[in-house]
């Protein structure tokens, strides 16, 4: 198992490729701490935990700067060290430029940037103590080339790309990695308001001609936070099948 006792913090963990990570780094042998701000998608997580050790499930709005603290800091109080941070967590809120409101702005901007943000921020000091650590930020393929009606999300995924770049220069002497995932078209609930059409129109732009599923990205997650990356730093690494060629 190449995750075994990795001590592994992973946000929006209660649904798509945030629970599906969290599964992959337990058959990993990871230490997990699950975490999303809906209580009822971390039932069955609270579940297992509840008869294993195998990790701990909290409620963590990450625009909570305070909140992320308390949930580090349980962490280091429960577990002594902090391996791996997955900065999963991330919402959509899609309009035309001309019709996005600037709460829906705001809200995209708050969580998917701000979020990342306020979690690596409560997190290095102690990676940096350890001088190790992995720090796995969850961009976007929108986030590299853009996408109609995703003013927002485009620039929210591109700036936490900018955030692992400067994070693998400034932290790298700590050896700590700090790396982007951009999935492409996964089949998770946020294609569910997609017309059957569109999203048929999308598949014939994909080479491998389907969806990509959330345990696809999961074991990219899974590699990058183990080991046998340990000389990937800095990096920007597309789950798409190919869709942006």
């Amino acid at each position: 198992m190449r995750l075994e006792g990795k001590v592994s913090i992973i946000t929006g963990a209660g649904r798509g490729i945030g629970h599906a990570t969290v599964k992959k780094f337990l058959t990993e042998g990871a230490q997990v701490i699950a975490c999303d701000i809906n209580p009822s998608l971390l039932e069955t997580f609270s579940k297992v935990f509840s008869s294993d050790s195998c990790g701990t499930a909290l409620v963590v709005d990450v625009t909570d700067s305070k909140g992320v603290i308390d949930m580090v800091n349980t962490t280091v109080a429960k577990y002594g060290r902090i391996d791996v941070l997955v900065n999963n967590a991330g919402i959509v809120r899609d309009a035309r430029m001309m019709n996005m409101t600037e709460e829906a702005f705001d809200s995209v901007i708050d969580v998917n940037l701000k979020g990342t943000y306020n979690c690596a921020k409560a997190v290095l000091p102690h990676m940096m103590e350890q001088r190790s650590g992995v720090v796995l930020n969850a961009s976007s393929i929108v986030g590299l080339y853009g996408n109609f009606g995703q003013t927002n999300y485009s620039a929210s995924k591109f700036g936490v790309i900018g955030m692992a770049k400067t994070w693998a220069r400034e932290f790298g002497r700590f050896g700590i990695r700090a790396n982007s995932v951009c999935p492409g078209m996964i089949d998770t609930e946020i294609l569910s308001d997609i017309p059957e059409k569109v999203l048929d129109n999308i598949l014939t732009k994909i080479p491998l001609g389907r969806l990509g599923k959330t345990t696809e990205v999961a074991s990219v997650y899974a590699y990058l936070a183990s080991d046998e990356a340990s000389y990937i730093n800095g990096a920007v690494i597309e789950v798409g099948g190919g869709a942006t060629l």
